[in-house]
């Protein structure tokens, strides 16, 4: 289960850093030809957001990596579950039933590493 847990914040952790990154250095108006159409959001939201998309990828695997509080591992799992959740109440918010399945995705793999790094299979 413990390769398990890595594989999932490994993906996890590259979806992050992957969706945070292109909202921190796209503008909003270029972020809708990639596919984020993120409607009535400011655009300093859209950077925050991905501010705390980059961190919680770097928080999924690097503490455990450099094995300096690797507990924080099962915490951005929860950050990320909860920046997850959000993204599914945005989208179904605005009737996007496709648009919330990745952020569905997303939220589960979160909460399985955050289920599995505080409980058996801890740091």
């Amino acid at each position: 289960m413990n390769v398990v847990l890595w594989i999932l914040a490994g993906a996890l952790a590259v979806a992050m850093l992957g969706a945070g990154g292109l909202k921190l250095v796209t503008p909003k108006d270029g972020l809708a030809d990639k596919g984020m159409e993120l409607g009535e959001l400011p655009a300093a939201a859209i950077k925050g957001i991905g501010a705390l998309e980059v961190l919680g990828g770097i928080g999924l695997v690097v503490p455990a990596l450099v094995n300096i509080a690797p507990v924080l591992v099962a915490w951005a799992a929860v950050g990320v579950a909860i920046m997850m959740a959000g993204a599914v109440v945005f989208h179904l918010r605005r009737k996007e039933i496709q648009g919330s399945l990745p952020a569905v995705a997303l939220l589960v793999m979160a909460v399985v590493v955050a289920w599995g790094r505080f409980g058996a299979w801890a740091f």
